[in-house]
């Protein structure tokens, strides 16, 4: 990736947002762009562009990163439910190339969803 993303950016702290969990390994926060009463984006602090270039070696990290979506939808109070939506290329609707999982919760979500 040459420029930074958004994401690289919120990383590195030049772009402030609601944290909610960070460790070494990952990030999660609201999203300014809310498409649900509760939208957290959880990220990856290395840069994946999404989950078609994850490798093998990537195996735990996308582990711990799944783990950090329960813990951080279990704070949240998500007790009735909640989506997970990780978008991929251009057709799948992903508009930031960081590899990012969106949690949705708060209402009753629909389906199919796009």
């Amino acid at each position: 990736m040459s420029e930074k993303t958004i994401f690289k950016r919120i990383i590195d702290g030049e772009i402030p947002a609601e944290i909610l969990h960070e460790d070494e390994h990952c990030l999660a926060f609201r999203d300014i762009s809310a498409q649900a009463p509760t939208h957290v984006l959880v990220i990856p602090k290395k840069e994946i562009q999404n989950v078609a270039s994850a490798t093998d070696e990537d195996q735990m990290l996308l582990g711990h990163l799944m783990l950090v979506i329960r813990n951080v939808a279990q704070e949240l109070g998500l007790e009735k439910g909640y989506r997970v939506v990780a978008n991929c290329g251009s057709d799948g609707g992903q508009s930031v190339d960081h590899l990012h999982f969106h949690v949705l919760g708060g209402r009753a979500m629909q389906w199919p969803p796009g």
